[in-house]
């Protein structure tokens, strides 16, 4: 005598259990490609803590030179801070770190913190016009805004 269950019940059991188990072996594979993109993002992004705490160094010597510059300080002082200065770029730039200028860009909060309004009428309204600070990437993402001043229209109440 045969045991098995007649043909028409079996199958939707089998189409179901067929179903499960594709889902099943779709959603192993989604968490094996989810942990090996945290996996590069951690290794892409794990020197942030230490080249954020670099950037203020890196600030320094900006203001450093400005004031020897400004001073009329000795060229080989000038030129010795300068080249410590794109060296330690240039081994930043390695760890993915990049510097970037927003002078005339448009303003963009995402990239940009605004510290002042400057009235302007000969730029655009809301075009960067000064930088305190250069803004940093961290591999594409910013690290930290750059620092800027933002042109405004002239009022009309003031014309």
């Amino acid at each position: 005598m045969d045991d098995t269950p007649p043909r028409d019940v079996a199958e939707p059991d089998l189409e179901a259990l067929k179903d499960r188990l594709l889902r099943a072996l779709a959603e192993t594979e989604n968490l094996r490609r989810r942990a090996q993109r945290d996996r590069e993002d951690y290794v892409k992004y794990a020197n942030e803590t230490l080249l954020r705490d670099l950037i203020p160094v890196l600030d320094n010597l900006d203001r450093a030179l400005a004031a020897a510059r400004t001073a009329g300080e000795s060229g080989t002082v000038v030129s010795g801070v300068e080249l410590i200065q794109r060296e330690l770029l240039r081994v930043l730039e390695k760890a993915g770190l990049s510097r970037y200028s927003a002078v005339g860009e448009r303003f963009d909060p995402t990239r940009h913190e605004a510290f002042a309004r400057v009235v302007s009428a000969d730029r655009p309204p809301d075009t960067v016009v000064q930088e305190t600070a250069a803004g940093y990437l961290l591999n594409g993402r910013v690290l930290r805004p750059a620092m800027v001043a933002v042109a405004g229209a002239p009022d009309e109440d003031a014309a």
